[in-house]
């Protein structure tokens, strides 16, 4: 119960509201002062009522002020904003950046962090060997353990909690995240370090990664100031860390052509994707969630509207697109329009091959059998069918770049590229490929210096 205090006319209200991270009491005042014309007695009575109201606002965290820690009100913000207003890859994102957040930060009040302060984590960050993100390779022993079981992956990644695409690179010799090697090593009932090896990579953080920071951070101390947290967000007064963008990876004509070559042999409803991606440069996730409905063959149009996207906690799911910007109808070259058509008949066969194993969606991209394809399967089948073609060390994703590399590198107005890719403005297409800008320029030079060249003969033979 609430601690109460007369104090001359008024009381002073003290709640206890548990222990912070340092195993400190947290407490809690207020003070009430009783209206005109109230007896001792009633008021009594509803300080009683004021108090008990006080303390329960204190425990459900509905009372917060300047001096509460940084920790206590980030796990608020996620539970009454983040949570409600964030798309669930972005909070899977966020909810990853704070295990280095709040080691910093958590215990500290959130009127004491100031812009300095700030400062000194994101330089931190830039530093070499900053990632928490040690690597575990699992031993012979965690294999044999894992197909001792006689679980199929699936159903062992279900039971551990974690994504088929961990458990298969856990079964094939490749590395996994730390937490994940933890959750397998939880579910056969063995500490880690006897079945998964450490592999330490001593490595920086990417440098959007550490913006990312800034921009969590940032809405944090935001919504603080909305809610009269703090009278300020110390985020307005720091520099954001700087991107340093990196040249997209992408085929050129010669390139793409070997890639197209090269997929004559491989299975349908892998090789769709890998078209559409080419002639399109939609998103993976935009890919994915495809529907037979969404392209019009009488015109040649593909309406752009959802997104088959995967986070550890939500497993896989359908979420509409990144941006408003992002729901476009483009148009599809004809050959991409008998493509699909010939993909549509070929899938049509194997529904009726399949019978009862077939399962029966309006999904352009799916599995062999007509199931839902998980994402994290088509950038594993890609990075393993480029390796075997001997083609270009890309991604999955570099086919979008390729894409939108090729049609500028043919005088495809800005403008239009944006707006085919689902970019919020031809600014940000242009930050992205400025390479293919610089290249079409430099060939503008020599485009104009051989207009003008017969000119400059000319003169000079006649000057002679």
């Amino acid at each position: 119960m609430a601690n109460i205090t007369k104090r001359g006319n008024s009381y002073l209200i003290t709640a206890s509201c548990g222990i912070d991270g340092n195993g400190k009491r947290i407490r809690k005042t207020m003070t009430y002062v009783p209206p005109a014309g109230m007896t001792a007695k009633q008021a009594e009575k509803e300080v009683q009522s004021v108090a008990m109201k006080f303390e329960e606002e204190c425990l459900n965290g509905d009372i917060i002020d300047a001096n509460i820690r940084f920790g206590d009100f980030a796990e608020k913000w996620f539970r009454e904003y983040a949570e409600m207003q964030l798309k669930a890859s972005t909070l899977s994102r966020y909810k990853d950046l704070m295990q280095r957040i709040k080691p910093v930060f958590g215990n500290m009040k959130m009127s004491a962090i100031k812009p300095y302060k700030l400062t000194e984590f994101y330089n931190s960050l830039t530093k070499p060997g900053v990632r928490i993100d040690t690597k575990r390779i699992a031993k012979p022993k965690a294999v044999e353990m894992i197909k001792a079981t006689k679980k199929t992956q699936p159903v062992f990644a279900q039971e551990a909690g974690i994504s088929k695409s961990v458990m298969y690179s856990a079964l094939h010799n490749r590395n996994i995240s730390a937490e994940s090697a933890e959750k397998i090593a939880k579910c056969l009932g063995k500490p880690v370090d006897e079945l998964f090896d450490a592999v330490a990579e001593e490595k920086c953080l990417a440098s959007r990664t550490v913006q990312y920071y800034h921009v969590i951070l940032s809405s944090i101390f935001s919504t603080a100031v909305l809610w009269q947290v703090i009278a300020s967000n110390p985020c307005e007064r720091v520099k954001p860390p700087k991107i340093i963008r990196k040249e997209s990876r992408y085929l050129d004509e010669e390139g793409a052509a070997r890639l197209m070559e090269a997929l004559a042999d491989v299975p349908y409803h892998y090789s769709i994707v890998v078209y559409i991606m080419l002639y399109t440069g939609l998103r993976r996730g935009e890919v994915c969630g495809l529907e037979w409905s969404d392209v019009d063959f009488g015109k040649n149009l593909l309406t752009v509207r959802r997104n088959w996207l995967y986070v550890p906690e939500k497993g896989t799911y359908m979420d509409t697109l990144k941006s408003e910007s992002s729901n476009r109808v483009i148009n599809i070259p004809s050959d991409l329009a008998a493509i699909l058509q010939d993909y549509r008949r070929w899938q049509q066969g194997q529904a009726e091959q399949y019978g009862d194993k077939w399962h029966h969606t309006d999904r352009i991209v799916t599995s062999r059998y007509g199931k839902e394809v998980f994402p994290d399967t088509l950038t594993r089948w890609f990075s393993k069918f480029i390796n075997e073609n001997d083609l270009p060390k890309i991604s999955l994703h570099s086919l979008r770049h390729t894409h939108a590399t090729l049609l500028i590198a043919c005088g495809i107005p800005l403008k239009t590229v944006s707006a085919r890719l689902g970019h919020a403005s031809p600014t940000t297409t242009s930050n992205i490929y400025l390479h293919a800008i610089q290249s079409l320029n430099a060939a503008a030079a020599e485009a104009i210096n051989d207009i003008l060249s017969p000119v400059k003969a000319f003169k000079n033979k006649k000057v002679g």
